[in-house]
């Protein structure tokens, strides 16, 4: 079980599933709406993602993208892509043990900042790893 929640405690959530998909994305989407230089997430089938306290809020990022936040504290937490409406993906930092879904490459690295040096030996993916 994977359990969260945003930095003030107002949203609890937990999931069954185990981690997928695990992932630093550089998409300027992911920075703009963080204020980070990349964001870490992981995937879990959509079903298996259950809040526990709180309602989140909700805003579509982009034509496919729905984004959910606490609305008192900021905290970003899921992440629905219309094209995969089967999956959620959720910060990995937002987890109580975020060490339970290390990144295991990086996305969207053509819109990486040049200033972050990425001095892994995780695989890099120019776009998304469905795209490549």
């Amino acid at each position: 079980m994977l359990t969260g929640g945003c930095y003030c405690g107002a949203i609890r959530y937990e999931t069954s599933a185990a981690a997928t998909h695990q992932a630093l994305c550089h998409c300027t989407i992911c920075r703009r709406t963080t204020g980070a230089p990349c964001v870490a997430w992981f995937t879990v089938p959509a079903d298996s993602y259950r809040l526990l306290s709180g309602t989140p809020t909700s805003f579509r990022s982009s034509q496919h993208g729905t984004r959910s936040f606490c609305s008192i504290c900021g905290t970003q937490l899921t992440f629905a892509d219309a094209d995969f409406p089967a999956e959620v993906d959720i910060t990995s930092a937002s987890l109580d043990q975020p060490s339970l879904a290390p990144p295991q490459s990086h996305i969207f690295v053509a819109d990486a900042i040049p200033w972050l040096v990425l001095g892994d030996r995780l695989p890099r993916y120019t776009a998304s790893r469905s795209q490549g």
